[in-house]
């Protein structure tokens, strides 16, 4: 049997799991938080004076803290790209019929993530602090471009991906939110720290799938996990750009940003692999054929060399002046 056709079978036999993971790591609509619960109501007699609160305590935040927000906000915001993306994994079927149970996972995820980049677009929007039309354009080109983060159409890949990726968020917005915490923005860090809450339980969730997989499939998952190691991990963002600028030209500059913030370093991405290591067990895993020793050998030796690498690392520590916030004297 093709290693396709073993993928395909491995998702059919789980797809009847998901209903329950659904309820063990989603939240039900009527009972989640929704953008409004945190942001002045326009409905309210106190509204523009909210609002002046809002932009008050906004200005106590510096130059790299606001191109973080607005990079978080463009990456959360490009939620389309991701949906279609996830769509159109093996396994996931939207066309059969009746939705099955993958595809109704998508669809529930995506609907919980859309929260975010509407909390915090509306955020940037009344704090006055950044260029939304800059902001605008940037994630505009970020839908259009698309992406291509090296999982093809392969499951096993793509539950690696988003397993990594929802820790590498939560750890993200929740330093965001403690930055702006003790800053004196007690709004915007509780913004922070709840979102970063549903990026946790989604990493749950996408972390128990391929543990899932390990069980069925444990050859298959491991070259999957060693492949998408070897490529690295890249961010959904990573074709970001500004206006009258080219493809990704503007991610290397975010990225060197959020280092020397100390929102997301070299070393988060180390302590993730390794959480990841320790969690799916890899070194009980059984069952695997010669191929897949040899990718169990390398992810389990691959924190202790990137360690190396990453001491070495250099981040220029000049602030490259984004379009998306004016200077204005921010430090």
């Amino acid at each position: 049997m093709s290693t396709k056709n073993i993928r395909l079978e491995v998702m059919q036999a789980i797809e009847p799991q998901v209903a329950g993971f659904m309820e063990d790591f989603l939240i039900p609509i009527e009972d989640i938080w929704q953008p409004s619960d945190f942001l002045p109501d326009s409905q309210n007699d106190r509204f523009l004076e909210d609002v002046e609160e809002l932009r008050g305590e906004s200005k106590e935040l510096g130059y790299d803290f606001w191109v973080t927000m607005v990079a978080d906000t463009i990456t959360e915001e490009a939620l389309p790209t991701y949906e279609s993306w996830l769509m159109d994994v093996e396994g996931v079927d939207q066309h059969s019929g009746k939705d099955n149970g993958w595809s109704k996972w998508v669809r529930a995820w995506t609907a919980e993530e859309n929260r975010h980049g509407d909390v915090l677009n509306k955020y940037l929007y009344l704090s006055g602090r950044v260029n939304m039309r800059e902001v605008e354009i940037t994630t505009q080109h970020l839908i259009s471009d698309g992406f291509d983060i090296g999982t093809d159409r392969d499951p096993y890949k793509n539950f690696v991906y988003t397993t990594f990726q929802e820790l590498a968020t939560n750890i993200s917005h929740k330093r965001v939110g403690q930055m702006a915490k003790k800053k004196g923005n007690a709004l915007l860090g509780k913004m922070c720290t709840i979102i970063a809450g549903d990026e946790m339980r989604h990493h749950l969730a996408y972390r128990e799938f391929v543990k899932t997989i390990f069980g069925e499939d444990p050859s298959g998952m491991m070259l999957a996990f060693a492949d998408m190691m070897k490529k690295k991990i890249v961010m959904p963002a990573h074709f970001l750009r500004e206006s009258g600028g080219t493809i990704g030209t503007a991610f290397e500059n975010f990225s060197n940003c959020a280092q020397r913030l100390g929102v997301y370093t070299a070393m988060d991405y180390i302590e993730i692999l390794k959480k990841l290591n320790a969690y799916w067990k890899l070194e009980t895993v059984r069952s695997l054929n010669e191929e897949a020793e040899k990718a169990r050998d390398y992810l389990l030796k691959l924190p202790a060399r990137l360690e190396r690498i990453a001491t070495r690392m250099k981040f220029p520590e000049d602030q490259y002046r984004f379009k998306w916030v004016e200077a204005n004297g921010m430090v």
